[in-house]
């Protein structure tokens, strides 16, 4: 049931709000005293520091709900992973604004040149970053996927079966302005098995594991092709690529690349997890002292309205990130080297 996933979604919302809270105001701190002398100290602080919430959400898809990821790539791009730069979507909050997170307003004659201003800017980037582009440009539903079918048949385009057809301009953006420091391309395309439900937020809180498949191929820049046009053709033949890829998964259950054996769930995600618990723990009984929350009338009245406003948007967030049954996800990521 659903009341069992917001009973648990309340402390560790509220834990969540707490730690966030505390990480924006070192971040604030750090952006007016540190970033003026040395952007590069303030970039590699402000990493450390934003990892602790990413974390946070690490430990509750492995260690609460007991998700199993499973990678599937070659050895020499597995020994790469997390020593080259990339790109990641925006997602939200002040976090990712002090992360330097590209915010667009889905209008491209305002977003094309805060694009590549944005990609610019991390050309002098002191730590390995990812800028991850989901070139769908939304999630996959039935209902989007059918929309995806009607367009590529009206347009005499080869009909996608388990993705959508990649909208190329931020792909193309982002290519033209990485390229000349950003030496890799990493293909990323994740599948459910059949028979295994898809993962959710909600899953995750009720402590529903769930098995993933990821498959990665690690394309160099200079591969790509130097024009837009040829660079967007491109992206649109590596979708086509990924369709086929899985309908082959869907088959048979498995990748042609062998399996990744020494990936496993993350002890720092834990260690992390434990250490913020314990903070918060001690932060809610000093308020419930300092503030009388457990010892009169006014104080219960102030405790419940907490937790209850905090029901209520877990409910409303809950809601929101519920996904329609479906086979895959695929994206496509870009990384460099520092």
């Amino acid at each position: 049931m659903e009341i069992s996933a917001i009973v648990t979604s309340v402390p560790l919302s509220l834990m969540f709000i707490f730690i966030g809270t505390i990480i924006n105001l070192i971040q604030v701190a750090c952006y007016l005293t540190i970033r003026p002398l040395s952007k590069s100290t303030f970039r590699r602080i402000n990493g450390a520091v934003s990892e602790v919430l990413w974390l946070e959400l690490v430990w509750l898809m492995e260690w609460w709900s007991g998700c199993e990821v499973k990678l599937h790539t070659d050895l020499k791009t597995y020994r790469l992973m997390g020593k080259e730069h990339a790109l990641l979507m925006p997602i939200f909050g002040w976090t990712t604004w002090f992360y330097e997170f590209i915010f667009v307003d889905r209008n491209w004659a305002k977003d094309g040149s805060k694009l590549k201003s944005s990609f610019q800017a991390l050309k002098d980037f002191p730590i390995p970053f990812w800028v991850t582009i989901f070139a769908e440009g939304t999630r996959l539903t039935p209902d989007k996927l059918l929309e995806a079918q009607t367009f590529a048949s009206t347009k005499g385009l080869a009909i996608p079966k388990n993705v959508l057809i990649p909208r190329t301009k931020g792909f193309v953006t982002a290519v033209q302005s990485l390229r000349s420091f950003v030496p890799a391309l990493y293909d990323v395309t994740i599948a459910i098995q059949k028979g295994h439900p898809s993962p959710s937020l909600l899953r995750f809180l009720k402590r529903q594991p769930c098995k993933i498949k990821v498959h990665i191929k690690r394309y160099s820049m200079k591969e790509l092709p130097e024009s837009d046009e040829g660079i967007a053709q491109w992206c649109r033949n590596r979708f086509i690529a990924k369709d086929a890829l899985l309908d082959k998964f869907a088959a048979t259950g498995r990748f042609d690349e062998e399996e990744i054996t020494d990936f496993r769930r993350s002890t720092k995600s834990l260690i992390v997890f434990l250490i913020t618990l314990f903070l918060f723990s001690v932060g809610a009984w000093i308020s419930c002292q300092k503030f009388s929350l457990l010892s009169n009338r006014r104080g219960y009245t102030i405790l419940a309205t907490i937790v209850g406003t905090a029901a209520i948007f877990a409910h409303i967030f809950l809601e929101f990130t519920k996904l329609p049954p479906q086979k895959c996800k695929a994206t496509l990521q870009t990384n460099g080297d520092t």
